[in-house]
């Protein structure tokens, strides 16, 4: 993952409203949440939701599905994986003791 587009989902993240979404979906799992319990469930007006589930979108951690009249919201379970990745990927590689815990595992 890029460092740019690490940073776009963790200022996207970084928004108390966008986390709740993005936590909501996470629980939701991978049937996801309609628009509609979204906003019920989180009692956020109809245009906020929608502004921040465009900018949860616009970085990939989200996606939206139409199924018939409903609109489905989805957490991207493989792009979170990949963000917690890039945060992870260099730990404590210039530390000489997990560094020879790394190298004997």
């Amino acid at each position: 993952m890029k460092i740019d587009d690490a940073a776009a989902r963790l200022e996207a993240l970084g928004n108390p409203t966008r986390l709740k979404i993005y936590r909501a979906l996470v629980r939701a799992g991978h049937a996801g949440m309609p628009v509609g319990r979204l906003q019920e469930r989180l009692k956020i007006p109809a245009s906020t939701l929608s502004h921040h589930v465009k900018a949860l979108v616009s970085v990939g951690l989200i996606s939206q599905l139409r199924e018939g009249t409903t609109l489905v919201c989805h957490a991207e379970y493989a792009t979170m994986q990949a963000l917690v990745d890039f945060l992870v990927a260099e730990c404590c590689v210039e530390e000489s003791q997990c560094n020879a815990a790394q190298t004997a595992a």
